[in-house]
């Protein structure tokens, strides 16, 4: 058993004061007093105050009285204690505050007094978890008998996050609309952790580039509000819709992804998250506010529940299949029941199962901690679960999270339609990448694997997650299962780390050549001829040449347009020149330290000018903000602390002159010194070693640049191996985008 259900009610009791509620990621002292039950402690019990797994509430100090995060805790009795913080209970509360009484003993009525950021000696308090919740847990644990065997106190200290002021603010447009239909605004505001709040009050102009019918001139927010939706919105104009939202001294708040309308269309544009789980299994919240979350706050269009199957009970199975069934809109919001195959990395890793209906069985890869609460027998490997479900009309998709998908171990195109590439997790093209080597015809998706209760907009807080969630644009004819799954196995998708990037992406040939119904490599399938290919198609080409056009507009300045043919970079698009750099100079890292849980990479560094100045900087993609650039030296020095975990971060620099100069750079991972003055058009790439850890100095344009970029490649096959043909997209603030590869075979 996890915990001893021995007397329960006899191991004491345990009170919070204040009792909350508090602000999401604010500093406060708790002060939590337990008194002794019936049996006391003896000598060298001890007492657990756990909280989540995934929250990224502080860790506890007791060496720096006047820093945050001070605690101590003290016996009324005089027992010596010895007190630290581990991530020593069991999932889904591991990190864990342990009181060991020594050198005494508790007896009834004897307290403990456990101050998180104690301020008595000037510390500022404890910083609490950055994300909203209801009923965050200080789950308590005593081992009164010193046996190691610990029982819960049947009642538990909790506490309500709530979310701060605003800090930034959203607006959302569908991708993609025709003139004369209608669609709608969502305009969110958000603290300076991402959670949605309504401590919000601002008024907004609306200017749009083109005219649109019920869009008012202003929009007036008052606390308490939001998010704040305007239905029936109608264009009657052709084109791309910009929409901006001033401030009434003309000061940008917000700015809308981009809107492309159109007369007509066979294939609309839809944005789902499939991936993330709720506080029943390693998350937070309900499942119930997991999906209403998705629908009402994040404004998706799509999403999926994916709970580790070994805290899956054939329970909470039926009640995920009964929320999906409700959650469920045809035309209005698609809800797909699933769950994680959570297999350890050395068998096969995570896989993301999605059924199309409800009433599927679960086939666990164990029972560690459902045992006895299931009726169907774990599936230990991979290539097992492909075995097992053989038959059923599901999609698997591959992942990287704690435990990171092995296509090399064990892969079924038939099933496995997808590689996720981004997560909070981080940024994974490798899985991409091996799925090329072993000749596996995949598709790209994004999604968040969001642990906190916020699927379709989750960030990062103050945790080891080390970026924004993912996003994904199914191209799909209707809102519906039966289309999203036709999208899936036909690879009609592509991913972004989480904003919407408009992607389009086209092929054309001179003369016909074939396509394929379904991958020819896993059966049979109809082959017809073709002159145009989109993303996910595979086609043979024979010797006729590919003509690959493509358009992106991005949400903010895109710095290059990559064209991949398999791992390799073929040709870079950017929408400026050489003739526009000038004084502004990037500085950016990126990698992992490995594939697996511990891969995020820290970057504490440091850097100096000399010979020039900087007349300002600003950070790239710093997600966290206790994570800061700050200016050591007026004009000459700034140092940092960043994480990346595959994905990118940075300092823009601008400097007093173009040319002059050299700047130094170092860090824990890699350091260099690069000459300004030669720097011109080239970019100095740095290897940091690990996975794909590398440090780059480069210029940008010292001005905002194009959203918008076209572009034309041409492909020729040489016939051998399978050439996918992919786009990856960069913008100025470092989010990306990829595209499903065109396959195209021999």
């Amino acid at each position: 058993m996890p915990f001893s259900t021995y007397l329960p009610e006899q191991m004491g009791r345990i009170k919070l004061s204040p009792a909350g509620p508090f602000i999401a990621g604010a500093h406060v002292e708790l002060t939590l007093v337990y008194t002794a039950g019936t049996f006391g402690i003896d000598d060298t019990g001890m007492i657990k105050i756990s909280w989540r797994t995934t929250s990224d509430m502080s860790k506890p100090q007791f060496d720096r009285p006047q820093a945050a995060n001070f605690t101590t805790v003290e016996a009324s009795n005089g027992a010596k204690l010895e007190v630290w913080f581990d991530r020593l209970n069991i999932r889904p509360f591991a990190n864990t505050l342990l009181i060991r009484v020594g050198r005494g003993y508790l007896r009834a009525g004897d307290t403990l007094t456990v101050r998180l950021g104690d301020r008595r000696q000037g510390s500022l308090g404890f910083r609490l978890q950055t994300n909203v919740e209801v009923n965050v847990e200080l789950k308590t644990s005593v081992d009164a008998f010193a046996t190691y065997e610990f029982c819960e106190l049947p009642v538990q200290p909790a506490f309500d996050l709530l979310p701060g002021a605003a800090a930034s603010w959203k607006a959302i447009l569908p991708s993609l609309a025709l003139v004369g239909e209608p669609f709608r605004l969502a305009v969110v505001a958000e603290d300076k952790w991402g959670n949605p709040t309504t401590d919000a009050s601002q008024s907004f102009e609306l200017v749009s580039s083109h005219p649109v019918s019920g869009l008012p001139a202003r929009l007036q927010i008052k606390s308490g509000d939001g998010p704040h939706v305007i239905e029936n919105l109608v264009t009657g104009t052709e084109g791309d819709l910009d929409l901006r939202l001033l401030t009434a001294n003309g000061k940008e708040l917000a700015r809308a992804n981009p809107l492309r309308v159109v007369k007509q269309t066979t294939l609309r544009r839809y944005w789902g998250d499939l991936h993330g789980q709720s506080g029943e299994t390693i998350g937070m919240g309900t499942a119930d506010a997991y999906f209403r979350y998705a629908r009402d706050a994040a404004f998706i269009d799509i999403v999926g529940h994916q709970g580790n199957d070994f805290q899956i009970t054939d329970t909470f199975w039926n009640v995920l299949n009964r929320l999906t069934a409700e959650f469920d809109v045809p035309g209005r919001f698609v809800c797909l029941p699933g769950y994680e195959w959570s297999g350890n990395t050395g068998m096969g890793g995570d896989r993301n199962i999605f059924y199309r209906r409800e009433g599927r069985p679960i086939r666990r890869s164990s029972h560690i901690l459902v045992e006895g609460q299931t009726s169907t027998d774990a599936i230990y490997t991979a290539d097992e679960l492909f075995r097992g479900l053989e038959g059923e009309d599901a999609v698997v998709v591959a992942h990287v999270g704690g435990r990171y998908a092995d296509l090399k171990y064990a892969h079924d195109g038939r099933l496995e339609r997808a590689v996720e590439v981004h997560s909070t997790w981080g940024t994974f093209e490798w899985i991409l990448h091996d799925a090329f080597e072993k000749g596996y015809r995949v598709g790209v998706v994004c999604h968040s694997d969001d642990h906190k209760g916020r699927p379709g907009a989750t960030r990062p807080g103050a945790s080891s997650f080390g970026a924004i969630g993912g996003l994904t644009c199914y191209f799909m004819p209707e809102l519906t299962r039966d289309a999203l799954f036709a999208a899936l196995r036909q690879r009609r998708h592509y991913g972004t780390t989480g904003v919407r990037i408009f992607v389009d992406l086209h092929a054309t040939f001179d003369q016909p050549v074939i396509g394929f119904s379904e991958d020819p490599q896993l059966g049979p399938a109809t082959e017809f001829a073709v002159q145009r290919a989109v993303m996910g198609n595979i086609i043979r080409p024979g010797r006729v040449p590919m003509r690959l056009a493509a358009e992106v507009i991005g949400t903010a300045p895109i710095e290059r347009v990559d064209v991949l043919h398999g791992t390799s970079v073929a040709q870079t698009f950017r929408p400026y020149g050489a003739s526009d750099l000038g004084r502004r100079v990037r500085v950016l890292w990126q990698g992992a330290e490995y594939r697996g849980r511990g891969r995020e990479t820290l970057w504490d560094g440091k850097l100096t000018v000399t010979g020039n100045r900087i007349a300002r900087f600003a950070p790239v993609n710093f997600l966290n903000p206790e994570r800061i650039v700050r200016q050591t030296a007026a004009g000459t020095a700034l140092a940092w602390s960043s994480v990346t975990t595959g994905n990118l971060a940075g300092i823009d620099l601008w400097l007093d002159e173009a040319h002059r100069g050299s700047l130094s750079i170092e860090t824990n991972v890699v350091s260099g010194i690069v000459d300004i003055a030669a720097l011109a058009d080239n970019i100095i790439a740095l290897d940091g070693g690990g996975l794909g850890r590398q440090l780059s100095v480069y210029r940008l344009p010292e001005a905002d640049f194009s959203r918008h970029v076209i572009l034309d490649h041409a492909v020729s096959f040489a016939g051998a191996a399978d050439l996918p043909v992919y786009l990856r997209v960069t913008q100025a603030d470092a989010h990306q985008a990829w595209s499903s590869p065109i396959y195209l075979i021999a």
